[in-house]
């Protein structure tokens, strides 16, 4: 079900609010290996929670290393990721980054491994898309709130 966009989601407060609720959950993630953090519960994840991984990834300027939690589905060997920001009018800072700087490492629980992120081609991206809307509902109404075709990422196992 696609619902009217909010009307103050492109708001600074909103930012903040994600900003800082990520470094909450990523903190947490990490000291308790995902028993806390390891699912998302809100929205129509209340009803059906994802899992989440935490994606540290380079700053595109700066260098820095920055962790976020995203939710992800499995394909494979591979993790789908998807650069939704809740539906926001921009892509958010870490698919920027990965798109400079694509060498990644992802935590799921306790493992922590290296990854090469890189954009769905059209046609994962139409494969994928469902298998993404039927882990959590909400990313076709974060699509249907935004004109930007939400970035769909594939997160590979780097071969060492």
């Amino acid at each position: 079900m696609i619902t009217e966009r909010p009307r103050n989601l492109d708001s600074p407060v909103v930012a903040a609010l994600m900003k800082y609720g990520s470094r909450a959950q990523a903190w947490a993630y990490r000291r308790t290996r995902g028993r806390i953090g390891g699912t998302w519960r809100i929205g129509a994840g209340f009803r059906k929670p994802v899992p989440t991984l935490l994606l540290e990834h380079q700053g595109r300027r700066s260098g820095n290393w920055f962790t976020v939690p995203l939710l992800y589905i499995t394909d494979g060997a591979d993790l789908v990721v998807v650069a939704s920001q809740g539906g926001r009018a921009e892509n958010p800072q870490w698919y920027r980054n990965l798109v400079v700087h694509p060498d990644a490492f992802v935590q799921v629980g306790r493992d922590r491994r290296a990854v090469r992120a890189r954009d769905a081609s059209p046609e994962e991206r139409a494969r994928l898309w469902p298998e993404l809307v039927d882990a959590y509902a909400d990313f076709d109404a974060y699509q249907s709130w935004t004109s930007r075709r939400i970035p769909v990422v594939i997160l590979t196992p780097a071969v060492d």
